[in-house]
């Protein structure tokens, strides 16, 4: 599609009509994209042409002044005005902007093509984070995830082998016997109310289309009921252990322990008083 310049739009200048075979570039990691950028010049005219490289609001030159620059300086070349890109990485994704002036009796005209490129990137094996124990009733989420897929991943939740329905939509719209919510773009598996038959063995598989999909090591949940009756036995102990530690006071306080040990403290006290007033008492004399 050819791409004119020179409207109210563009850069108001001098505009020539720029062609691009293709203005979203995908391609395989290390693999070779081909941004073309085509023009209609007489082949005598002297043309100038300069490739660049937009990120955010950075603009950095790819090939200026008859070479390429930076990382594509050894894996670049030129078809003619477009560019080839050998052994393509996850980093020279982007937006490239390919620039075209010349001379001519008009005086000095520019036009430009933008083209997107787009590294494809396979999926790694994902992190998946299953709990080994829940308790019926509570609220437990799983969570899968990995950040090297180029489009993002989405993830598949299976327990004990088979893959988990979606469950989308509200009401009677929803699947029935459906306990969980799955989502397939963030990768969360989410029960609101975790039961007994939700015990299983859990894993996760990344896709994006590119390469194989990935899945993570399966792992077990093992959810059970509260132990109610484990826990009222266990307060029951502590309160008898009080109790009896209680009981065990008073009868000390009855037998006169705690008095004797008194009069013992008092009876050592006075002596030691005495032992030392006779001491002072012959240092006198």
């Amino acid at each position: 599609m050819p791409l004119l310049l020179g409207t109210d739009q563009d850069h108001k200048v001098t505009g020539i009509a720029i062609e691009t075979d293709n203005k979203n570039v995908k391609a395989e990691e290390f693999k070779e994209a081909i941004l073309s950028c085509k023009h209609k010049f007489s082949k005598g005219m002297s043309l100038r042409i300069e490739w660049k490289k937009i990120q955010s609001q950075e603009v950095s030159f790819v090939y200026y002044n008859g070479e390429f620059t930076g990382d594509l300086k050894d894996r670049a070349e030129m078809l003619n005005t477009g560019i080839r890109i050998r052994n393509v990485t996850r980093k020279d994704s982007g937006t490239y902007r390919c620039e075209i002036s010349a001379k001519s009796e008009e005086g000095q005209r520019l036009g430009e093509a933008t083209i997107t490129l787009t590294v494809l990137v396979p999926p790694t094996t994902p992190i998946c984070v299953v709990p080994n124990s829940a308790m019926t009733g509570t609220v437990v989420e799983l969570s899968c995830k990995e950040a090297e897929g180029s489009p993002p991943s989405e993830y598949q939740w299976y327990k004990n082998g088979v893959a988990l329905l979606e469950k989308t939509g509200t009401g009677s719209a929803r699947t029935a016997n459906i306990t969980y919510t799955m989502n397939k773009k963030s990768g969360t598996l989410i029960f609101n109310t975790v039961s007994k038959n939700d015990t299983g063995e859990y894993f996760c598989v990344a896709s994006n289309g590119i390469g194989l999909p990935q899945k993570c090591s399966m792992k077990r949940m093992q959810v059970d009921d509260l132990n109610v009756s484990g826990i009222i036995a266990a307060v029951v102990i502590v309160a008898l252990v009080m109790a009896l530690c209680g009981l065990g006071v008073l009868y000390a306080q009855k037998k006169g322990y705690f008095t004797k040990e008194s009069s013992s403290q008092k009876s050592n006290s006075q002596s030691t008083s005495e032992k030392d007033f006779k001491h002072t008492k012959s240092f006198v004399i």
